[in-house]
């Protein structure tokens, strides 16, 4: 069997392990049965080792009570950058090993259930868990938006953008957070309504951004080239921008100038929301 899910960004500014939204790049699994555990790999994160423990042998071993299959993944998403390349292979191996509930499977394996639902369900969701229990829903998202990333060839990882955040927060940073993310899903409902304020967080990207200093200077150039607004792409390194579809091209060139400008190597890309989700095929 083969699955497809796309990638995510999640966080949106002060939708912190909350909100997420399913983005144009695709990882794509297959699992069929053999006589041991073998895996194959395409693509972006082809080069990481495979063993025993790789995050789709422990998904199928979840679902099936064993790892005799055959894997192969081919990922168009960039590892350790902020895509959400984890919960969309979780999702995309459990599909692909059978599992009817990917999206719970995805969360307990990769601990992201914004993240996760977005691969599953697509489109912009709210995702978390509740009652040791994955609880997604799907959100208006204006059909005018369209997204620029921009993706820096330095990684990030999860557990050290974690490790920078703060355990405790002033009741006002949480108070500003809640008030913008209110106004960051009006925005998403409709982009005549969106602020660039809406995506102003003090959670997170604040205690973030000495891990990637350039980023400040970076997401400011993109809102003065025409988006709407911009933010850290879950726990970096990408950086997203929301814009309309007739900025959209003028925004991405500002990424490039941007990149140059502040001497951080990578690429800028156009990518539509994906509205669609996990997709399964025998």
């Amino acid at each position: 069997m083969r699955a497809r899910c796309p990638c995510s960004s999640a966080n949106l500014g002060p939708g912190f392990d909350a909100l997420a939204l399913a983005l144009s790049l695709y990882i794509d699994v297959s699992v069929e049965p053999a006589d041991s555990l073998s895996i194959t790999t395409e693509g972006e994160g082809a080069d990481f080792p495979v063993s025993p423990d790789h995050m789709a042998a422990r998904v199928v071993r979840e679902v099936l009570g064993h790892d005799n299959v055959a894997i192969e993944i081919r990922s168009e998403i960039p590892v350790a950058r902020g895509l959400g390349s984890s919960a969309a292979l979780a999702a995309a191996t459990a599909a692909a090993a059978g599992a009817t509930n990917a999206l719970t499977i995805a969360t307990r394996i990769d601990g992201h259930a914004e993240n996760a639902a977005a691969s599953v369900l697509g489109g912009l969701v709210v995702g978390t868990v509740v009652d040791d229990a994955a609880v997604a829903a799907q959100l208006e998202l204006d059909e005018r938006l369209a997204f620029v990333v921009v993706i820096p060839d330095r990684m990030l990882s999860t557990r050290d953008a974690r490790a920078a955040l703060r355990q405790e927060v002033p009741l006002h940073d949480a108070a500003v957070n809640l008030g913008r993310l209110g106004l960051l899903i009006a925005g998403f409902a409709n982009a005549d309504a969106f602020l660039p304020s809406a995506m102003q967080d003090t959670l997170h990207q604040p205690y973030r951004i000495p891990l990637f200093p350039e980023s400040e200077r970076i997401m400011r150039g993109l809102v003065d080239a025409g988006a709407l607004g911009s933010c850290w792409s879950g726990a970096g390194s990408t950086l997203l921008a929301v814009t309309t579809a007739e900025r959209a091209a003028a925004v991405r060139d500002a990424g490039e100038v941007l990149l140059v400008e502040t001497g951080v190597n990578g690429r800028v890309m156009e990518l539509a929301p994906d509205r669609t989700g996990l997709v399964v095929t025998e």
